[in-house]
This record gives structure tokens, sequence and C-alpha cells, in this order.
């Protein structure tokens, strides 16, 4: 019995979406994902999610940004846009500086020397 036989993978047929992407292709990215029944029709009891990516410049390289759009339309979409990708890239920014914050009160604990004596 080899590995793949024990995983069992299931579509979940009651959350399916169909996704479209709209790009001015400099900075934004928008994804509409449409909720759709089994048979591709459109499931008029949920709501169309939108979602805004784009990436920023960092010391490391390109750092993707996404976050949702609380819009009902595209053209609410593009109009949240701005706001949105800012206030995700400054929540970014606060949760990179308590990671710092974290990391420089971690207590590290001196190595062991032979013997099983912890030099301090």
């Amino acid at each position: 019995m080899s590995a793949s036989d024990k995983v069992e993978i299931q579509v979940d047929m009651k959350n399916l979406y169909r996704e479209e992407n709209y790009t001015d292709l400099k900075v934004a990215s928008i994804r509409c994902l449409t909720p759709i029944k089994a048979d591709g029709s459109v499931d008029e009891s949920r709501e169309t999610i939108y979602m805004g990516q784009t990436h920023i410049m960092s010391h490391a390289g390109p750092l993707p940004v996404q976050t949702e759009l609380d819009a009902k339309t595209l053209e609410e979409a593009m109009r949240q846009f701005p706001e949105a990708i800012k206030k995700a890239v400054d929540k970014l920014i606060e949760e990179a500086k308590e990671y710092q914050r974290q990391e420089a009160s971690r207590i590290v604990v001196p190595d062991a020397k032979p013997g099983g004596k912890i030099q301090i």
C-alpha cells in the first residue's frame, strides 16, 4: 500500500467557486470568486468574493500582499483596492514588528560544556 492510498481527497461540492482575474497590468490584481453549483450554474444563495492582490518591494525582494475586499461589484472592488491594500501592508508591518519584539525578548540559554555543565 503506497502513501497516496492512505490520503483521502474529496471536493467540497457545496463550496465551489468560479475564479476570474482582473488586472491593470501595473499594480492591481483583483480575483473575483463567483459561487457556483456542481453543475456550473451560479449559486445565487452565496455572495461573490473579491480579493485584492499586489506585490510590494522589500529588502528581500517582492512580497505578495492579499486582502479580501468588502465589495458587491467589480467596480466597488477597484475603488476599495488602494485603501484595503494599504491596511493589509500596515498589518504586515505591525506583525513583523511584533515578531521582532518577541525574538528580541527571547531567553537565550548558553551552550552546555562537555560533561553536562552549563557555563554562565
